[in-house]
């Protein structure tokens, strides 16, 4: 099992094209196991900065590592952590729901 993490959508202001806004989700599938995590990150972005990117230069490897670099590496763990617990409660979950009969 890998975490995976993608990009769903970017915000950028029109005007500059920079981003400032990244929508992520991460996932993980065991079998019929899953779990997810969705979030979004902000930047402020600055067209005359070494090393800005163009919109149409980004790639999603790039935008993904500016969400991880964003979130700082405690919170990545945090968040593929949680993902693992949803996929062991889903395949023992602590909860039973039903009736006897």
């Amino acid at each position: 099992m890998a975490v995976t993490w993608e990009i769903s959508t970017l915000e950028r202001n029109s005007s500059d094209d920079g981003v400032i806004v990244a929508h992520w989700r991460a996932s993980d599938v065991d079998g019929d196991h899953s779990g997810s995590s969705y979030g979004t990150c902000g930047f402020t972005p600055d067209s005359s900065a070494d090393g800005y990117t163009a919109y149409s230069d980004i790639t999603e490897a790039q935008a993904i590592g500016w969400v991880k670099d964003s979130m700082g590496e405690e919170a990545v763990t945090g968040v593929e952590d949680s993902i693992a617990a949803q996929i062991a409660d889903s395949k023992a979950p602590a909860l039973a729901i039903g009736t006897p009969w």
